[in-house]
């Protein structure tokens, strides 16, 4: 009986450790149960991509829905009319209020004789002025005789034209050479160039031609390993064609002057500056040999702070068509009478088919000559006018219910 009594006291006291062991089991299960999920919430926050709840980000702020209804859309369209068609005839007298002339004189080594003045073919010329020009534009081939051209013979053509100017124009008179066909846009020609070189600075070999992006490849330096000055294709490219003042001939007595001062950018002055290279470190470009047959020296070498034709040459342009500005007058009127400029024939434009002209013209008060703008602004008015018309016949004619506004979305809110 003692065993048996003993036998009972020992499973009652197992069952007693085993009751009180499980709930510290069961307890640690919960705590790890409820550390999962948290973890699993946390990390479901984490992935979550869903934007903020707010006006933004659910599109619903506040906003103006206009509806386009015959009764605004008529209105709107005859009130841009009013407004374009007036604007734009204004710029069309403005520039119609532009006198200018435009002479080819690309064939004048061909067509024009070296003994006398012989008429210009008219599809070679264009004026534009408040009165009709009475004497024709001739043109002559003369010979420079000096000493500079030594040796280039080639180089020594210049074109004399002469030209009549019906009334007098200005002040603000513009001088200007234009180029047909001269592709400037092409990229390897564009980014052809050295901006520390432009900036004064004396570039290395390594700036100029290995700079990535923008560099004076394919001329950065001759045979020898001397860098060009000023290096790269458009430089190397420069129009050279020379040309002098008004001179006045025949019943007129005084001759037009035409400045150089003020034809380029005045921000011009912040990029190009004096160099600081020597004259024995650097060569002229390979097209500048006739007009440095001996290289540089100390009294020759550019200083394009001052060049004012090399700045706007630097800017390549857009267009196979453009002007570059020669000289202008701000001051002084350009009288009636017969005038004459010699021009130093240099730049080749016959392999390519190209064009050269001579160029003047005034300013009104929108700029230039560009009709163009004026009858934009003109046929733009002109449609919005037309189409007010046509909705408000079609309006009348065969009209049609509106909806109710109110029961739009936001309308509602």
């Amino acid at each position: 009986m003692l065993s048996g009594l003993r036998r009972r006291k020992e499973d009652q006291s197992e069952d007693d450790l085993n009751n009180r062991q499980t709930p510290v089991v069961d307890a640690m299960e919960e705590d790890d149960d409820e550390l999962s999920d948290s973890q699993s919430e946390e990390q479901e926050k984490k992935k979550s991509r869903r934007p903020k709840e707010n006006a933004f980000t659910q599109q619903k702020l506040k906003a103006y829905h206009p509806i386009l209804t015959p009764k605004t859309v008529i209105p709107l369209l005859l009130v841009i009319a009013v407004i374009f068609v007036p604007i734009g005839a204004g710029m069309l007298y403005g520039s119609y209020q532009v006198q200018e002339f435009v002479i080819d004189y690309s064939d004048c080594k061909t067509l024009a004789s070296p003994d006398y003045f012989s008429e210009i073919p008219e599809e070679n010329y264009k004026f534009q002025f408040k009165k009709a020009i009475t004497i024709k534009p001739q043109w002559k081939l003369a010979t420079n005789d000096s000493s500079y051209w030594n040796g280039f013979d080639e180089e020594r053509d210049i074109c004399q034209i002469q030209f009549q100017i019906p009334n007098e124009i200005g002040p603000h008179v513009y001088f200007f050479y234009r180029l047909n066909n001269f592709h400037a846009n092409h990229r390897r020609y564009v980014k052809s160039f050295s901006e520390d070189q432009l900036n004064g600075k004396a570039a290395s070999v390594s700036t100029i031609k290995d700079t990535v992006g923008q560099n004076c490849e394919p001329l950065s330096v001759n045979e020898e390993g001397k860098k060009y000055y000023p290096c790269g294709l458009i430089a190397n490219s420069l129009f050279n064609d020379t040309f002098s003042t008004f001179s006045a001939v025949n019943d007129t007595t005084n001759d037009y002057m035409l400045y150089r001062e003020g034809i380029a950018w005045s921000t011009n002055k912040n990029r190009f500056k004096k160099t600081k290279y020597k004259a024995s470190d650097v060569v002229p470009p390979p097209n500048w040999y006739k007009a440095y047959p001996e290289g540089y020296n100390d009294t020759n070498l550019p200083d394009i702070s001052e060049w004012y034709e090399f700045q706007n040459w630097m800017q390549p342009s857009a267009l196979s068509l453009f002007s570059k500005m020669i000289s202008r007058n701000d001051d002084d009127v350009l009288p009636e009478g017969t005038y004459q400029v010699d021009v130093g024939y240099h730049f080749p434009v016959t392999p390519y088919n190209g064009k050269k002209y001579l160029y003047l013209s005034t300013r009104s008060v929108i700029g230039g000559k560009n009709s163009f703008l004026g009858i934009s602004w003109i046929v733009a008015g002109g449609i919005c006018f037309i189409l007010s018309l046509i909705f408000l016949i079609v309006n009348v004619v065969h009209p049609r219910r509106s909806g109710d506004l109110t029961l739009l979305s936001w309308n509602k809110e």
